[in-house]
């Protein structure tokens, strides 16, 4: 194998494909980056066995072949390789070396054999459908706070990808909950779509997946589907991963509809003013919000920190409230709601209370009351 590749085209490729990669594996061609080289480009794999990104990227290839080499130890000489260099690569089969130089600068990294590269792409996927990248991005970015990183309900450890009826109109919906909160985000049903079974995809795939939209605000992204695992292609990248088995929560159930209480605010301001007198609730998490009308009252108190309040006006015409939230969860929401204005619609001190974007109908966010 031998080919010759520019610096910030494979340093691109590297960056997507290292981040899947454990450093410490029992199985060390997991913690190895397997190089495809081939007809004027060469593909790229990284694997866990459970989330796998290949990308192509053109070279200049002289001779065809396939090994694997240490995935972080060749991304860290690509990055500390100056800007605009070219890198030729070629394999000593005798030593079992991959050999790099960029102009006066040499190295030699040990290979394991490209055959016995563990694949988790392979099979037949039984739904295909395309989203643009800004709508798949939408429905991540609108509800992954809202995951689970409780071990234990391995099944909230995800988003919840599946069809739901918004107003009579079939969607495809994005839902994340972690018990404290819950988020869920709506597009339009995608042609291909019509048979999905409900998915549930993990964090870590989530993470990676937001990375590689993030660079791809205007492109499409083509996702293929069957009962054990989704894949996501995004030009010369693919993303492949596992699904959680495991059934997830009747979330509707928890969506209270019958809340009357109805507050009109500014989020940005009620952003601030939460984050402001949280200062003193570091302890507790907690702050309270006394609500009357047209006045929302924003307080912390602590025993050993002190108490801090601040005052905002708001839309509301009911009686009053008082309920308390973990302010971490309420910032969290609040910075979801994109068109300014949240609409916040209560029972109760003890009731979930439920939290619109009143320039986005497609999103809903509920939270749990905590006493304070």
């Amino acid at each position: 194998m031998k080919f010759t590749i520019e610096r910030s085209a494979l340093l691109k490729a590297l960056s997507h494909i290292q981040n899947v990669v454990e450093r410490h594996h029992t199985n060390p061609l997991l913690s190895n980056v397997k190089i495809n080289a081939g007809d004027g480009r060469i593909t790229l794999f990284a694997t866990d066995n459970e989330l796998e990104v290949c990308e192509t990227t053109a070279a200049a290839v002289d001779v065809t072949g396939s090994i694997t080499a240490p995935a972080h130890k060749l991304y860290e000489i690509v990055r500390k390789l100056p800007e605009g260099a070219q890198i030729a690569f070629s394999l000593n089969a005798e030593k079992a070396q991959l050999n790099i130089s960029a102009g006066r600068a040499k190295f030699a990294l040990s290979t394991l054999p490209g055959e016995d590269f563990p694949s988790i792409a392979d099979g037949e996927m039984t739904s295909t459908f395309t989203l643009t990248c800004k709508e798949l991005n939408t429905l991540i970015e609108r509800t992954s706070f809202a995951v689970s990183t409780e071990e234990t309900r391995y099944y909230l450890n995800g988003i919840y990808l599946h069809l739901a009826k918004s107003k009579d109109t079939q969607t495809l919906r994005a839902v994340a909950t972690d018990g404290h909160r819950l988020a869920y985000a709506d597009t339009v049903m995608p042609k291909g779509a019509e048979n999905v079974a409900g998915v549930i995809i993990p964090r870590k795939t989530l993470g990676e997946l937001n990375k590689l939209l993030s660079e791809k605000p205007d492109g499409n992204v083509e996702i293929a589907l069957s009962a054990y695992k989704i894949r996501f292609s995004l030009g010369d990248v693919v993303l492949t991963s596992l699904l959680i088995e495991g059934t997830y929560p009747d979330y509707e159930r928890v969506i209270p509809m019958e809340n009357d209480k109805i507050v009109e605010v500014e989020a940005a301001a009620l952003m601030t003013a939460v984050d402001r007198v949280a200062v003193v609730s570091e302890k507790t998490h907690a702050v309270r919000l006394h609500i009357a009308k047209n006045t929302v009252v924003v307080s912390a108190t602590n025993a050993d920190e002190g108490s801090a309040e601040d005052e905002l006006e708001v839309k509301y015409a009911g009686d009053a409230v008082d309920i308390g939230f973990n302010y971490r969860y309420l910032l969290d929401v609040l910075a979801q709601i994109k068109g300014g204005l949240v609409r916040i619609a209560l029972l109760d001190a003890n009731s979930p209370t439920v939290l619109t974007d009143m320039s986005d109908e497609n999103v809903l966010f509920v939270l749990m009351p905590m006493r304070v």
